[in-house]
């Protein structure tokens, strides 16, 4: 069967974010990004809804073939501003690593997604508005869990060591 979709009015988008922004918060994101999509539906460049909408989707990360990282990076770059398409694709990579570690994959495999993560937020802090230091923040997150986990430290002790075993005596 299938239904036609209703259309909110645009004096309902101020509410509409706000149930969404709630449904992130109490960690039902497929009901904040059915909401982002009806809102975009209406006025599909409202920075907000998308902003929302991306962060959503990222909540839904699994560390699977499912996770839309494409469709979350197409929405990113929609960021009027390039502070927030730096920072948020920042986010965007952080989560797609952090749902792939969770579910077990090699620390090694993962540093890069954390290094573009991490390069995407040092770009941001050079643009940030005054007073955000949220780009610093995160990039600080990201320094301390490749600093903490044992994953990321065994992969570079055993690579110094065949580093160190290859060279001739």
């Amino acid at each position: 069967m299938e239904f036609k979709l209703k259309t909110i009015s645009k004096a309902g988008i101020p509410e509409a974010i706000s149930k969404a922004e709630l449904y992130r918060s109490l960690n039902e994101p497929e009901e904040a990004e059915s909401i982002c999509r009806d809102i975009l539906a209406v006025e599909p460049e409202h920075q907000l809804a998308i902003r929302l909408l991306g962060l959503a989707i990222t909540d839904q990360f699994s560390g699977g073939a499912s996770d839309r990282s494409g469709e979350v990076a197409t929405l990113f770059q929609r960021l009027a501003e390039r502070y927030e398409q730096l920072y948020y694709t920042g986010l965007l990579h952080e989560r797609r690593a952090k749902a792939q570690l969770h579910v077990g994959r090699s620390p090694h495999s993962l540093t890069p997604l954390f290094e573009e993560a991490m390069r995407c937020f040092a770009e941001a802090e050079t643009i940030r508005p005054p007073g955000n230091d949220d780009a610093i923040l995160r990039w600080n997150r990201c320094a301390r869990l490749l600093q903490s986990h044992p994953g990321f430290h065994e992969e570079k002790e055993s690579e110094t060591f065949d580093a160190y075993d290859s060279s001739p005596i």
